[in-house]
């Protein structure tokens, strides 16, 4: 048995999940240089390349295709098994990686790693902040949090809030200058603050409510943005109209720096969720995360204004 070579195989099978060397190394916590040294390591002891490098891209050969195919499997059941040990002694450990939305932190996750942190402090949770919709199992992610319309079916999931609305607002300040709009057709002389997709760069179309029909509504404004929470903080400043989910704006509404436009145009969206393969869920870290939000799930939905 060749203990160099396997030493070195989660290297091969993190450059092969994250396309690259530099993007490997940060995670796995090396040097892109090391990362480099130990596939050309694994390459000379089998006598292949495994990756096929342009300056731009690295891609995976057919040999190494079929070593991936192999490691990969064998070395996340490895990592299982060392976690159900672990376990054994009563505690969850190990690091725990989850993609979210940045506006899920507030409106679901904050309350988790609160308890996280003193329920299980030998798991560390790292969380990756992503608007982009990416495949949480391609990428090497424990699970991850979306609106439930936007989970693959073969996921399981757990609901971490309540359905809510999706609604359009604007200052006070903005409203006194520009005035409300009375109609949908009166969105397009009003500045409203757009969003662009960042898998397929498109620029969002506000999915609206006309008379109980939903349509996609096109806007136009001078300032496009990512994520919700940054619309929010320009909705703030005055800027323009903003498109958001309601419980980011409740706090804002209630206290007056926000109003409500359209509200018969608002539509309804089915909350957000965590969500993981149906495998994932055995491992002690993601159970002991898992019961936390469904604990917490719970508390939250029974909590009016929530």
């Amino acid at each position: 048995m060749d203990r160099d070579l396997l030493s070195h195989l989660p290297v091969i099978v993190a450059v092969a999940r994250r396309g690259g060397f530099a993007s490997a190394a940060a995670e796995l916590g090396m040097s892109p240089s090391a990362v480099s040294h130990a596939v050309r390591l694994v390459e000379e002891r089998i006598g292949q390349p495994l990756f096929a490098r342009t300056t731009r891209s690295v891609a995976l050969t057919e040999a190494g295709e079929a070593l991936v195919a192999a490691a990969e499997p064998a070395l996340e059941d490895i990592a299982d098994r060392i976690e159900r040990i672990r376990s054994v002694k009563g505690r969850a450990s190990g690091l725990l990686k989850i993609n979210v939305p940045r506006l899920a932190l507030p409106l679901a996750l904050m309350p988790i790693l609160a308890a996280m942190a003193e329920r299980y402090p030998e798991v560390t949770v790292e969380v990756f902040t992503d608007e982009r919709l990416s495949d949480i199992v391609g990428e090497g992610f424990d699970t991850g949090i979306r609106l439930g319309e936007m989970i693959a079916e073969d996921m399981v999931t757990v609901r971490l809030t309540e359905p809510f609305r999706t609604i359009i607002v604007a200052s006070p300040a903005y409203v006194g200058r520009h005035g409300k709009p009375r109609t949908l057709a009166d969105l397009s002389s009003h500045n409203c603050i757009g969003y662009r997709l960042l898998r397929s760069r498109a620029l969002y179309r506000w999915d609206l409510s006309d008379q109980g029909k939903d349509i996609g509504v096109e806007t136009r404004g001078s300032v496009v943005v990512t994520d919700p929470l940054s619309a929010r903080d320009m909705a703030l400043a005055g800027i323009g109209l903003a498109y958001l989910f309601e419980p980011l704006v409740r706090a804002d509404i209630q206290a007056g720096r926000l109003v409500e436009v359209l509200p018969e145009a608002a539509i309804d969206e089915p909350g957000l969720f965590l969500y993981f393969p149906r495998r994932a869920s055995m491992a002690p870290k993601l159970r002991a995360f898992i019961d936390t939000a469904q604990e917490i799930g719970r508390a939250s939905l029974r909590t009016p204004g929530r």
